[in-house]
């Protein structure tokens, strides 16, 4: 099943996709959010309504974040070894993680703001996971249980600023940093293994990928993040980038983004992430 959630004049509304395209769930007296879908209600109302044929379709749909405001956004680095390797790093014995804070998280087909006083900002395109249910010291084997969905993220990021200390934080927190979308596809009707992912800045083909190259699968990034984090329903993880990103090129090669540039973010059974950088 696919959710996502859209702007119209009346405020941020659910959809589901039916066989024939989205719909707009507020239209057919569906009372609840997608954090209340996340925690389980509402599922059966949801799944009957994305089998049917005969709902109005929403046209060129205005999507919004797919949550409005996730507690934790907990990031991966170096989870993909030719990415690892390329940018001068051995594949970490355990998880590096980072945060991104909740004003990251933007919709698809929006724009982007690149501050001007700095220059390397750089894509990377990541499987994300979304929390469903409260995880705390986890196991492997039980791992997946605890996932609603997944969605395409990108996790822009600017270099220099990265660099600047021991923490990655600092070139990863702009706001607009975590663009996620545009549809959020449930655990039941998704599996995440070798997944062809994607990226491309002006229609150019820059990372091409699978989410098997993982170093750390979705199962183990659960169990080490949940050793020492309590996940909430609705936190996101963005589980690592693919090798093809600008930090891996010689100095003087690399090709930064810019304001005109375009974002997209593929990857198989999810869609397609577009973002606009001004």
């Amino acid at each position: 099943m696919k959710i996502c959630n859209i702007r119209t004049e009346n405020g941020i509304h659910l959809c589901v996709e039916t066989v024939k395209g989205l719909a707009d769930l507020t239209k057919y007296g569906f009372v609840y959010d997608t954090y209340e879908v996340i925690a389980g209600k509402g599922i059966g109302e949801l799944k009957n309504l994305a089998a049917r044929d005969d709902l109005p379709l929403v046209s060129d749909p205005v999507y919004a974040p797919i949550l409005r405001r996730p507690g934790k956004v907990v990031c991966v680095g170096f989870n993909y070894p030719k990415h690892a390797k390329g940018a001068g790093y051995k594949v970490p014995d355990h998880p590096w993680l980072f945060p991104k804070f909740s004003d990251a998280i933007v919709a698809a087909n929006t724009d982007v703001t690149l501050p001007p006083y700095e220059t390397s900002y750089d894509y990377e395109a990541e499987l994300v996971v979304i929390m469903g249910k409260t995880a705390w010291n986890v196991k492997k084997e039980d791992a997946l249980s605890y996932v609603f969905g997944y969605t395409c993220g990108n996790d822009l990021s600017c270099r220099d600023a990265q660099m600047l200390t021991t923490q990655f934080m600092i070139g990863k927190c702009f706001p607009g940093f975590g663009p996620c979308g545009p549809l959020i596809v449930t655990a039941d009707s998704y599996d995440p293994t070798r997944k062809h992912i994607q990226s491309y800045v002006n229609g150019e083909l820059r990372q091409d990928g699978y989410t098997d190259e993982m170093f750390f699968k979705v199962d183990e990034l659960i169990e080490f993040i949940t050793r020492y984090m309590r996940l909430e329903p609705g936190d996101l993880i963005f589980t690592g980038t693919p090798s093809g990103v600008e930090l891996e090129h010689k100095v003087g090669e690399k090709n930064y983004l810019k304001p005109g540039d375009r974002v997209d973010v593929v990857i198989e059974g999810l869609g397609t992430l577009t973002n606009y950088m001004i």
